[in-house]
């Protein structure tokens, strides 16, 4: 199973960590290979950037985000996304 979760990168032993977005296989570790990279989160200064359009097509195949993602998404407003494109 594909999921939508976060990769940590960065400099090692940072106080907080840099995140990306990526599709991975389930069964990975999380700084496995990814299939794609689809977005970039810094929790310090609270900037986003989201491919949306690839989000949307990992979401159509039936990945599905972590419980953390899912949060990060649904105050993006990527959820009200892709329900108006089944709509």
């Amino acid at each position: 199973m594909v999921k939508l979760r976060l990769k940590r990168c960065g400099r090692k032993q940072r106080a907080a960590a840099v995140y990306r977005i990526v599709a991975i296989d389930g069964r990975s570790r999380r700084e496995g290979k990814y299939l794609c990279k689809m977005g970039f989160y810094d929790p310090i200064n609270s900037q986003t950037y989201f491919n949306i359009p690839a989000i949307l097509y990992f979401l159509e195949k039936g990945a599905q985000p972590t419980g953390t993602l899912f949060d990060i998404f649904k105050r993006a407003g990527v959820f009200y996304k892709f329900r108006k494109k089944f709509n």
